[in-house]
């Protein structure tokens, strides 16, 4: 197991903040350069739903490099081109594009998140430090940095209070075998009359975001990858809310659930009567 780095002082963490913005942004940046020209699948992963563009790629190798550039001894987890290790115990979590199939689509919602972390990146054991996810069409921004606050725009957030689950707008994600999709149309199915309602965005990183801004009451989903909720969790977390798994397990590709802490430990226990994460293959496809 890595080391853990003595913890960070604030003005470091704030330094860390501020980089996380910058590099989101100019990788927004570069999709939107590209987004003018026909975008086609590049490749598939769990499935042939399961798509990476060209964009993905040339985006995670932009931010590879500046990280490399900017922190040359901090370790690097993305999505498409797996780890690079590093020796200060820090490592950068970054999803180029979280809601590619909306991007193929020109469907306006996707974002850049970048984040980092201090520990294993593994969410069941790491520190979040900073992270920014930055939603490419609207140009929407929130940043948040351990013990400093989350913010949208600049503006700082704070968590609404809990509604009563039958009040909850509840946004949630799939993935793309059908063994896992069957999985969860089961627990949708049993947990949609117990809500407002479900929404289904196509990116958890702005779903986390809009959780902890209050668009959204609470976001839960299983099969999540490192790279989809570093960013996010921290937003939630910095702006009052809560993050976790079920039976009081901690936020993992087995469950992450995401809101006020009320209504977390009330959609928890939904979802465990709905049976969700007890069946299906082993944990780990995403459906990102």
């Amino acid at each position: 197991m890595r080391e853990r780095p003595a913890e960070l002082p604030p003005e470091e963490v704030g330094r860390l903040q501020s980089l996380c913005e910058r590099l989101a942004r100019e990788a927004g940046d570069l999709v939107r350069q590209r987004s003018g020209s026909a975008i086609a699948v590049a490749d598939t992963k769990s499935s042939v739903n399961d798509v990476v563009t060209a964009v993905d790629r040339e985006v995670e190798e932009l931010l590879r490099a500046r990280v490399r550039a900017e922190r040359p001894g901090d370790a690097f987890l993305g999505e498409e081109d797996g780890a690079s290790a590093g020796t200060t115990g820090l490592t950068w979590v970054v999803d180029p594009i979280d809601g590619t199939v909306n991007f193929l689509y020109g469907i306006p919602s996707y974002a850049i998140s970048v984040a980092v972390v201090a520990g294993e990146p593994d969410p069941r054991r790491w520190t979040p430090l900073a992270g920014c996810v930055h939603a490419v069409s609207t140009g929407t921004t929130w940043t948040a940095g351990r013990g400093r606050g989350a913010y949208r725009d600049g503006a700082r957030l704070r968590i609404k209070d809990a509604p009563p689950l039958a009040q909850a707008l509840v946004s949630t994600g799939f993935g793309y075998t059908e063994e896992r999709r069957r999985e969860q149309a089961t627990v949708v199915a049993q947990l949609l009359p117990q809500v407002r309602d479900i929404r289904r965005l196509g990116s958890v990183a702005i779903d986390l975001c809009l959780v902890a801004d209050g668009r959204l009451d609470a976001h839960y989903e299983r099969g999540l990858n490192p790279w989809d909720v570093a960013a996010g969790t921290l937003v939630v977390l910095e702006s009052g809310g809560a993050v976790q798994g079920l039976r009081g397990a901690p936020a993992s590709e087995a469950m992450t659930v995401a809101g006020p802490a009320g209504l977390v430990a009330e959609l928890g226990a939904a979802l465990e009567a709905a049976g969700a994460g007890e069946v299906g293959h082993p944990d780990g496809e995403s459906g990102r």
